[in-house]
């Protein structure tokens, strides 16, 4: 149950969303590309992002350049 409080956990990392192009589901009503974004959690494929609707949303991280 620790995703319930990922939103109040500490930023790991900044990175900014490069594209919303899915080929199988529709993200770019929840990414802006150029919008930089915190991330809460990251595994190898996803982060875990306080998205445009100020959830958490895992997304692959394909989509995202990270920020130095």
């Amino acid at each position: 149950m620790i995703h319930k409080t990922w939103d109040k956990s500490e930023t790991i990392k900044k990175v900014q969303c490069v594209h919303a192009n899915a080929k199988k589901f529709v993200v770019d009503n929840v990414l802006t590309p150029g919008k930089v974004y915190d991330v809460k959690n990251e595994t190898d494929e996803f982060y875990f992002i306080i998205d445009n609707t100020n959830r958490i949303g895992g997304f692959k991280k394909d989509y995202f350049t990270e920020l130095s």
